[in-house]
């Protein structure tokens, strides 16, 4: 059956899941991973043509989230050096418009602030924050509690839809 699924609504708790790190009253805006295969063009020496081979691996995720205002508690998760990923946990409600029931999306990004632009101040107007999340170690992606996606850099895991995309190279290699 055909269905359109409208996301509605968000909200991220960065750093942690606990309520004292909701946004849902400050963010604006909210953007996922794209999820992007590396490729390489290939040129062979005799062919009459280019081709792009997919396959080699995906690209790094990224995490973008806009806030109204200034925010001290994702302020203090900037920082060089010692700082280790932590987690962005993100909800979302999607409307399925064939139903109308409501669609719980649920994403959980472990990874570092790597940006926070306080945008540009102009009179009369409310000024955002740009917050933008990189060195993603792991990425998990659900909609109304079914997984999706799942991606462990360090186990060398990529599920879809509880499928292991690598499990023939983790076995070759030995990778447990």
């Amino acid at each position: 059956m055909a269905t359109l699924r409208v996301l509605e609504r968000a909200n991220i708790f960065p750093g942690d899941s606990g309520n004292d790190r909701s946004k849902h009253l400050s963010l604006q805006s909210l953007k996922l991973p794209a999820l992007e295969e590396k490729t390489a063009q290939h040129q062979p020496g005799g062919g009459i043509g280019e081709i792009e081979i997919g396959g080699l691996g995906l690209n790094a995720f990224s995490v973008t989230f806009k806030l109204l205002g200034s925010d001290p508690q994702t302020m203090g998760l900037f920082g060089i050096g010692g700082r280790n990923q932590v987690p962005y946990t993100i909800y979302g409600i999607a409307r399925d418009k064939a139903g109308n029931g409501a669609v719980e999306i649920k994403a959980i990004a472990w990874g570092r602030m790597t940006k926070i632009d306080p945008g540009e101040f102009k009179a009369g107007e409310l000024n955002e924050q740009d917050h933008e999340i990189k060195e993603i170690m792991h990425y998990e992606y659900y909609e109304n509690g079914s997984e999706i996606y799942f991606f462990d850099f360090f186990s060398s895991t990529w599920r879809v839809n509880g499928q292991d995309q690598n499990a023939d190279m983790k076995s070759i290699l030995r990778i447990a």
